[in-house]
């Protein structure tokens, strides 16, 4: 299974995809792995720098080096890419699901949704969201 392949979504995701999730995570994601999927996302290296808890300056290093992410940064990274995925798949386009990052959202205390990526709690809200808006639930 690929992470980053944009028909992996939470919903695709069973117990045998679950361990492979969890192997990913300890082994930890290497950087070039996360750059081909940061340069397809829609957010900037100073964004995925505050989603991470990682200066930019850390960011380049990583990059230099060839790093490997930790096992938090690692989980984060495909929590992250695995909403995206759902989110395009909900939106129908990456484009439209962009412009709903982007737009401030009065359920989600007048936010921009982008803004509540840098934790679990805000990305769990999201993921309750975008089901919402997969079921037509609006109010």
């Amino acid at each position: 299974m690929e992470i980053f392949d944009p028909m992996v979504t939470y919903g695709s995701i069973d117990d045998i995809n679950a361990m492979s999730l969890i192997t990913m995570v300890r082994k930890g994601i290497g950087f070039a792995v996360f750059d081909t999927f940061a340069n397809k996302s829609p957010f900037t290296s100073n964004e995925w720098s505050t989603y991470l808890h990682l200066s930019e300056r850390t960011m380049q290093r990583y990059r230099i080096e060839k790093r490997t992410f930790d096992p938090l940064q690692s989980e984060k990274i495909i929590e992250i890419a695995l909403f995206y995925n759902k989110g395009v798949e909900v939106f129908g386009t990456s484009e439209k699901f962009n412009s709903w990052l982007e737009t401030s959202n009065l359920v989600l205390g007048n936010s921009k949704p982008k803004m509540l990526l840098d934790n679990s709690f805000g990305i769990n809200m999201l993921r309750d969201e975008l089901t919402r808006i997969e079921y037509g639930i609006l109010a």
